[in-house]
This record gives C-alpha cells, structure tokens and sequence, in this order.
C-alpha cells in the first residue's frame, strides 16, 4: 500500500470488509480511520455509544462514541458502521456475528484492538506495587478487559474471517514480544495483560495459516490518544506545547513525547497489512507501528515517521 501524508491510496481496500473491535477512541479508532482512508467498509464496535442502550457502560466517563468513529471513517473515504458492543458478552458478540454474516457473508480484516483498562492500571506513582498488594479485583478486571475480550471476539468472529482466503486478524497490544519478555510492565496483571495478546497472535497465526489468513500483533509507540492529550491539556493541533510546559495547570510532557505518535500511525500500519497480498509473511510476528512504516513507507498524519520503540526492542 502506498501511502503517505500528501497521497494515501484512497481504494486500495475498497472491496474489504473490516471489524475494529474497541474502535471508541484511541489506537481502535485511529485504526479504524486508516481502513476508512483506505477505501474499506469498517464495523466500528465499542461500549460507549450516542444511540444505543445505556445498560453497556465504558470504564471510561468520557465523551468519545462509536458513532463519531464511523463518522470519521465515512468522511475520510470509507463506509464506518457504528455497532454499540461489550466485547466481555459472548451473546452480543454473537449477535455482532450473525449481523455481519447476514449482511457481508464475510469478514476480511478483524483488528482486537479492545483495552479499557487504562484508568484501571493506575498513574505512574501507582506502578510497580507487588501482586500482594495490589487489589485483586482490579487486577482481574484488568485481565478480563484486555484478554477475555480477544478471546471472545476472535471466537465468534474468525469464522467469518476463514470464509476464504487472505484475511487478516491484527491484535493490538503494548510492546513486543521481544520487548515484554526482558521487561516488566507496570504490574504483574498489565504485565502478563501485554504478554498475551503477543502470545495470542502467534496462536491464533498458527490455527489461522491452513485457512490462508495471518494474525499480527501490533503494538503502537507513545500514542497521542485522546486521553493522553487531555493530561497535558492539549490537542491533536498543538501537541508539541506539552514539550515546554507552555500549557498553564498542566504538566510538561516528557522529553520522549516528540516522538510519539498519532492513532492514525498504527491505522496505517494495519491498512498496508491489510493491503499486502504478501501479509503472510507476517504471519505469528509481532511488530511495531515504525517497522511497518520503513516496511510499507507510510507516515503519520504530519509527514514524519517516528520510532518511539528505536533501541528499545
């Protein structure tokens, strides 16, 4: 896939059928962008909704919906479908299953990209508290959110993606493997969290390679999600004011925030793959957002293509 800040491939997965589960905010939507910049038909599915039922509640109390996701897909060039959906409940995902089935017959790129835990793990001064001090519900819930959702997800939806060849299943997660299995993170529950979603993809790549797909894990440098932003009091626009301490009541952003990244870095990342009729040999791997950069030769929305992970793998 060609792509590039001045000039993305616009149909290069026109005829795709893509699912971002935890597409709300963050890496979900910026992924779920890219595949709408690319041309693809993208299933948006999270908790926090404008228009569905209150009963499916976020971990988050925040403003972001699926609804303005698949609203930012359609405005960039593709057709988003906004599904309110608790990725923890195996009958909505089931549902989620027979709606796609009944309507595409398919699915050609499913991106876990389902999290919600970020509140619960804690600020930094929080980390590094040992398991036995640690609450235990907490910990488990966080376990829950960022495992148990994959689990159920890839169970309901990959035999929609097996349909015929070429499909494409991204996990999303936190460091690679090479990088998690040197260094602890955080606690033992985010910890083993981001261990297994690396793990995931190099089983579920295994189970997958006889039916011509390929499983991905995919973990983004320092992400400008929307919460990130918000605790340096900036936006999208003026990121680079968190560098200097510029913004009053807020504090400075670390030195290592130049080079973080936009969502929409690791979106693009997922739509070269998806893109690539050789994304095979890709299959079990896990890799960062600045790989498939130099791979593919994307960059982020403002021209640069940074590497937040570089002497970190």
């Amino acid at each position: 896939m060609g792509s590039s800040l001045s000039s993305p491939d616009r149909d290069a997965l026109r005829d795709r059928v893509a699912v971002v589960a935890g597409a709300t905010r963050g890496a979900g939507r910026g992924i779920a962008a890219a595949l709408g910049e690319a041309g693809a038909t993208v299933v948006c599915t999270g908790r926090s909704s404008r228009a569905g039922t209150g009963s499916i509640r976020s971990d988050y109390d925040r403003s972001e919906t699926v609804e303005e996701t698949a609203e930012l897909v359609t405005s960039l060039g593709g057709t988003g479908i906004a599904v309110q959906v608790d990725h923890l409940e195996s009958a909505q995902v089931r549902s989620l299953a027979a709606r796609l089935r009944a309507e595409f017959g398919r699915v050609d790129v499913l991106v876990n990209a389902i999290w919600g835990a970020e509140v619960l793990k804690g600020p930094p001064h929080t980390w590094d508290t040992p398991i036995w001090r640690h609450d235990l519900e907490v910990g488990l819930r966080i376990l829950r959110l960022a495992v148990d959702t994959h689990l159920i997800t890839s169970h309901h939806l990959l035999p929609l993606l097996v349909e015929r060849p070429g499909g494409l299943l991204a996990e999303i997660t936190d460091g690679t493997a090479a990088y998690n299995a040197d260094h602890y993170r955080i606690s033992v529950y985010y910890d083993l969290a981001k261990v297994a979603v690396n793990r995931l993809a190099f089983s579920q790549g295994h189970e997958l390679e006889p039916h011509g797909a390929t499983a991905v894990a995919v973990t983004p440098g320092w992400l400008r999600s929307e919460m990130m932003l918000d605790n340096f009091g900036v936006t999208e626009a003026n990121w680079r004011d968190a560098l200097d301490g510029s913004v009053d009541g807020y504090p400075s952003a670390p030195g290592g925030f130049e080079v973080s990244e936009s969502p929409r870095y690791i979106g693009r990342g997922i739509a070269a793959l998806a893109a690539d009729p050789g994304r095979a040999r890709w299959n079990q791997q896990s890799v960062t957002s600045a790989e498939l950069a130099r791979a593919y030769g994307f960059t982020d929305i403002d021209g640069r293509a940074p590497d937040s992970w570089a002497g970190h793998r």
